[in-house]
């Protein structure tokens, strides 16, 4: 009896997702529990597995296709010389798509632009759309981005599960208009380059090439623009004198090793210190939801870790009730995660505030970004010798720049300045972090 492979319920708050690659093609024999399919969401990557034993018959969603929680990914016969069995009806997202047109852009929201509203766009005829009562099945964010960009709804086919209009299908409308004027004109054709939109620019023969976003940095770019577009956003330095912790660290390094087992790194002091800074302001362990401000007595600290996908934001739980080892076996089991792709959604949810390091990299300065709903995020940076002025003469110690950015909705200068000189005061001071943090 022919099984039905469908996409699993993924998680809080993800209802979609993209068919990444298929492990197995059509007529590949496959056992229980073998993975058959990757899917790449906004947070993490997983793989489908078999329910039974038996031979992959039709694959109904290609490489790139975006599915929806509960869709048919393909059908398993049973036995090994099963014949392949299509099912009754297909859905739309399995139409083949012309071999001459580029990859679907990405789907990511899209501004406006600034000074006028867009034109309507003459989009080339299609079949007709699945219809419910008469009106255009589709979803809500397809019908917001086609009224942002003009394009006429009801003239369009799904793609999504059910026939659902998706924004791929709102973001191909607007490709296939602008390839259809480019043949015509050289001129007149809008420019969709929006966080996500095909621009609809020829490729240069010279080499260029290409390729969708992936669904990471996709949502990262739509984060961070709405970071940017819908927070009071402001940043304000400091600096920290690191000589302290590194005399710390290399007097206590071997002890600290031998009876714990990992090595004791910049990021428990740190996180130790920015716990004991919370406490002292907790505006900056708050969130926004709406016009409600959430206060939070608990601190989830989430660690900013660039991977080969972008960056994730893993979060250690109850971080004030670790040790400082606890600490480091935290980071480090959640470092090695992201780097075998191997986070969950738990890992990634949450968190009260961030520490972020760009220092591993050798960065000096920058500003970092908030994470909505979360107020408040720490840059940190590389630690450089440099001459300073201590009573009255000047000596060589190991500095560091660090940066808060900070929602202002919640968080007034004075709060954001004081809370940065505490961090600061803990880090120069670590042996305050045994009773502050």
């Amino acid at each position: 009896m022919p099984v039905e492979i469908r996409v699993p319920e993924m998680g809080e708050s993800v209802v979609d997702a993209t068919v990444g690659k298929w492990l197995k093609k059509e007529g590949d024999p496959v056992k229980v529990g073998e993975a058959v399919v990757g899917l790449e969401t906004d947070k993490v990557n997983l793989e489908v597995t078999a329910d039974q034993t038996g031979v992959v018959g039709k694959i109904l969603h290609k490489e790139g296709d975006t599915v929806g929680v509960g869709d048919v990914l393909a059908i398993i016969n049973e036995g090994a010389a099963a014949a392949p069995a299509a099912p009754a009806a297909a859905p739309a997202a399995a139409q083949p798509v012309a071999a001459a047109a580029p990859a679907a852009a990405p789907a990511a929201a899209v501004p406006a632009p600034a000074a006028t509203a867009p034109s309507a766009v003459s989009v080339p005829a299609t079949p007709a759309p699945v219809t419910t009562n008469g009106a255009s099945k589709a979803t809500p964010v397809a019908a917001a981005t086609a009224g942002r960009l003009g394009v006429d709804i009801s003239k369009l086919a799904g793609s999504g599960s059910g026939g659902s209009i998706t924004q791929d299908d709102v973001f191909d409308a607007v490709r296939r208009a602008l390839e259809a004027k480019a043949v015509g004109t050289s001129t007149g054709a809008a420019d969709y380059d929006g966080l996500g939109a095909p621009s609809g620019r020829a490729l240069d023969p010279r080499g260029e090439k290409r390729v969708p976003l992936t669904r990471l940095r996709q949502t990262i770019a739509r984060r961070l623009y709405k970071a940017k577009h819908d927070t009071a956003m402001l940043t304000t330095f400091n600096e920290i004198d690191m000589t302290a912790v590194m005399d710390l660290r290399r007097r206590r390094q071997e002890e600290f090793q031998k009876r714990n087992g990992v090595r004791l790194g910049f990021m428990s002091f740190f996180t130790k210190a920015v716990v004991g800074a919370l406490k002292a302001f907790p505006a900056m362990n708050s969130e926004i939801d709406g016009t409600d401000v959430i206060n939070k007595d608990f601190y989830d600290i989430g660690m900013a870790v660039g991977t080969e996908r972008g960056l994730v934001v893993p979060v250690i739980r109850n971080a004030d009730k670790l040790s400082f080892a606890g600490i480091e076996k935290a980071i480090g089991d959640l470092a090695a995660k992201a780097r075998d792709n191997k986070l969950t959604l738990e890992d990634l949810q949450g968190g009260t505030f961030i520490i972020s390091n760009g220092g591993v990299y050798g960065s000096l300065n920058s500003t970092p970004i908030l994470n909505p709903p979360q107020v408040g995020i720490l840059g940190l940076h590389k630690i450089e010798e440099r001459p300073v002025v201590i009573g009255g003469e000047v000596v060589i110690r190991n500095m560091m720049y660090v940066a808060v950015s900070y929602d202002h909705r919640v968080v007034d200068g004075e709060g954001s300045v004081r809370f940065l000189v505490r961090v600061k005061e803990l880090m120069e001071n670590p042996e305050q972090l045994l009773l502050e943090g």
